[in-house]
């Protein structure tokens, strides 16, 4: 009997057995490459997910596979309760918004919002009102008689998701929907997309490479690498306790610092030892101890204010300053960590209290519970 892995355990714990939709065991091949290995996943209702992960990860085989554009080689995709692993995508109930917005250039507004729903033999006026409430809905009711080409880019991705939404379909798929907008309009219209999604309470799966994009709209969101799920989590846990080092490093900026296990929570990092975040690895393997920018703490001196951990605590000099308007970037360099540079992010408040300048010597001090630890070598890769 198959047992399950970590990963499944994890996927089970965060989700509720009354799931909306429901993937199990899914695999997806192009002749020799498997695209999709094994992917186990559940979704409730009314709930956003993100599938993340760069270029040729398979989030979108995946979302495809869900669609029924792309059929699975093996494993099964439930929805609602019903089985809908080999139905067309045309018997399968789900709006659809793409990248390109694929809308048609020859009919209005109007018509475009229109299509489905003329399809589905609905009642002439019955189709006026619908249209004229998805139009007001994504706050564009003034542009029913114009075409596509008239629209700007952001525009046109509203009217994208009109239509998907114009038949009340239980599932929303968003495939990269945002990533050929300019990066202003994209931030805002992020913010509507998840308001609407909020609003009507539509289950609703994206597609995105964009972290920021994750992080700022799913509820949930599921790092995918070389076809198989890496950590399933609210962006919080993503990005605040990532379980690989793939994830720690994919997500958010990361230090990532050769290190040598001495234990559980420690490691020696150049020429000394530093208290850690938990971790099983065995004393003397090498490992890699990795920690945000933001999380290491400044300090003027030893001496000018108490320091939590002295043991994560040591000298170094501010070899450069990056102004990033809501905090400075700065470089460091310390004769503990050998010859390895530490980026640190610090706040404005903090610099200008301890007056920090390049070429300046400084203390820093790093949390151990935010020192995470990882294998050196990542079993992806």
């Amino acid at each position: 009997m198959r047992t399950k892995t970590a990963l499944e355990n994890e996927a089970d714990e965060s989700r509720p057995q009354d799931a909306y939709l429901r993937i199990d065991h899914l695999w997806k091949a192009f002749g020799e490459f498997i695209a999709l290995k094994d992917i186990s996943l559940s979704i409730s209702e009314g709930e956003f997910v993100c599938f993340l992960g760069p270029s040729g990860c398979g989030k979108t085989t995946l979302l495809r596979a869900i669609a029924g554009l792309d059929l699975q080689s093996r494993g099964s995709v439930e929805q609602a309760g019903k089985d809908i692993s080999n139905l067309p995508p045309a018997e399968r109930d789900f709006g659809i918004v793409f990248q390109s917005y694929a809308l048609f250039p020859n009919l209005t507004i109007e018509k475009n919002v229109a299509f489905g729903l003329e399809n589905s033999g609905m009642a002439r006026p019955a189709i006026k009102a619908r249209v004229a409430e998805l139009l007001d809905l994504v706050g564009l009711p003034e542009q029913g008689k114009k075409y596509p080409a008239q629209l700007s880019g952001g525009q046109q991705q509203r009217i994208a998701l009109a239509r998907a939404i114009a038949m009340s379909p239980g599932l929303l798929l968003l495939d990269e929907p945002l990533s050929a907008l300019d990066a202003k309009v994209r931030v805002h219209l992020r913010h509507e997309v998840k308001a609407l999604q909020r609003k009507l309470g539509i289950t609703t799966i994206m597609v995105t490479h964009d972290q920021e994009e994750a992080l700022s709209m799913a509820d949930r969101i599921v790092v995918m690498n070389h076809g198989v799920i890496e950590q399933i989590g609210t962006p919080t846990d993503i990005y605040r306790e990532p379980t690989t080092l793939f994830v720690a490093d994919f997500i958010g900026e990361m230090n990532k610092l050769e290190a040598t296990s001495e234990g559980p929570g420690q490691v020696t990092i150049g020429n000394r030892e530093f208290k850690s975040a938990n971790h099983d690895f065995a004393t003397g393997a090498a490992v890699i101890a990795a920690v945000r920018p933001e999380d290491i703490i400044p300090h003027g001196s030893v001496a000018e204010e108490p320091i939590a951990e002295p043991d994560n605590a040591f000298s170094c000099q501010i070899k450069e300053m990056e102004f990033l308007g809501s905090f400075w970037r700065t470089r460091l360099q310390g004769a503990a960590l050998g010859d390895t540079e530490l980026i640190a992010d610090f706040s404005i408040n903090a610099v200008r209290r301890l007056d920090l300048s390049a070429d300046r010597d400084i203390v820093i001090e790093i949390p151990s519970r935010r020192l995470k630890v990882f294998a050196a070598v990542d079993d992806k890769e």
